[in-house]
């Protein structure tokens, strides 16, 4: 349902959403924490995302000392050696 100003009512506590398919490219390894992760929660790889770049836009932690642990340990299983710091020195090699 939309409101006279265009926005969207909220119903029962739900927000009403339309998803777009992305097309995104993404690091090969951080695409497997990233699936592992959420397989862990239970989660599709598209909610997770959308509550880690929720989280971000208002600059609040996303995960939990203890997921943050599990992740470590899912960056050593899947090779993901490098953090934040590497975003902006990223390289793209043929295959």
């Amino acid at each position: 349902m939309v409101t006279d100003n265009g926005r969207r009512i909220v119903v029962d506590g739900r927000i009403p959403i339309e998803r777009v398919q992305t097309g995104v490219r993404m690091e090969k390894r951080m695409v497997k924490v990233l699936k592992a992760l959420a397989e862990y929660h239970d989660l599709s790889l598209g909610d997770l995302l959308e509550g880690i770049v929720l989280h971000g836009f208002e600059n609040k932690p996303a995960f939990s000392d203890a997921i943050l642990e599990l992740i470590r340990k899912l960056k050593d299983v899947y090779g993901m050696d490098y953090g934040a710091d590497a975003s902006h020195r990223f390289r793209e090699v043929e295959p």
